[in-house]
């Protein structure tokens, strides 16, 4: 009988470090998140109900998540984390021949590794959107990503990475005819086949987000250091819409912190998960440099 016990108590341990890597990653903003399995799920804001958070020709704003990608989009597809008049996507480094003509036209190297993030807005009175630049991710970690407009200067933001634009353009319409109207996050449910060719297609995020505010003031000072939040993102009088998604888990309609009442549904089971808590400060494996243009 002893000996049984012994075995089965070894047995036991074995499965202990097993159910702890199964666990889903802690948000570092502590409390609970969306989870999206990248096949068809996603949260959306109905455009004919809540059309568009920004007016046309805003100048000042700032979009903000914590993002976890998990899966690697296959060399055609884009990722698509967030999408209206604004776009955040994911694509990988072989995402040809978009990727190396952004480059040249940036006169960077091109970026190398598992995920390379793209951030744009669409243009008041112009067809296209502005011009992202590539930033490396890695895959099964946290990021804190912000996109933000003050007046002539585009800012975009991963972790304590920064790299600003002076394109001066103000925030327009959605322009993509290939993509609906709505507000969502983690993609359409479905494969849209992009503009630039044909073989390439907007596809669904594989991951978790969590806090997403949209901000109608640039929230982040250029000119210092640190950008990594250490707590939820706060409501204020200049947030329009504001997700802690801390919903119970298999929640699937996410409320609107902000008292603006744009609240998400998600489709195709998109729900939020439960998590432990743990603190953002000093927890990212990686940081990187300062850059600006």
């Amino acid at each position: 009988m002893g000996h049984r016990q012994i075995l089965t108590c070894l047995f036991l341990l074995t499965l202990i470090p097993l159910s702890a890597k199964a666990l889903p990653p802690p948000s570092p903003a502590g409390g609970n998140y969306l989870v999206l399995d990248g096949i068809d799920d996603y949260a959306v804001l109905d455009f004919e109900t809540f059309g568009r958070p920004l007016p046309d020709g805003t100048e000042e704003f700032t979009l903000e998540a914590w993002v976890y990608p998990t899966t690697p989009p296959d060399k055609d597809t884009a990722g698509m984390i967030l999408h209206q008049q604004m776009r955040m996507l994911i694509v990988n480094d072989e995402f040809e021949p978009f990727l190396n003509n952004l480059a040249n036209a940036l006169n960077i190297e091109h970026p190398k590794g598992d995920l390379i993030l793209l951030m744009s807005s669409y243009l008041d009175g112009k067809l296209g959107t502005t011009l992202p630049f590539p930033i490396r991710l890695e895959s099964n970690q946290w990021h804190h990503i912000a996109y933000q407009l003050n007046g002539d200067q585009i800012t975009m933001i991963v972790n304590d990475f920064i790299t600003i634009n002076q394109q001066g353009i103000p925030l327009g319409h959605n322009l993509d005819a290939h993509a609906p109207k709505d507000f969502v996050l983690g993609g359409f449910g479905k494969k849209i086949r992009m503009p630039v060719k044909e073989e390439q297609f907007y596809d669904s995020f594989t991951g978790y987000i969590d806090e997403v505010r949209i901000s109608t003031i640039p929230r982040y000072d250029v000119n210092k250091k640190g950008f990594i939040p250490d707590d939820k993102f706060k409501n204020d009088a200049k947030t329009i819409a504001l997700w802690h998604f801390d919903e119970p888990g298999g929640t699937q309609q996410f409320s609107d912190a902000s008292g603006n009442a744009h609240h998400l549904e998600g489709k195709n089971g998109a729900k939020i998960e439960n998590a432990l808590a743990v603190e953002a400060q000093g927890k990212l494996a990686i940081t990187w440099g300062r850059l600006k243009r």
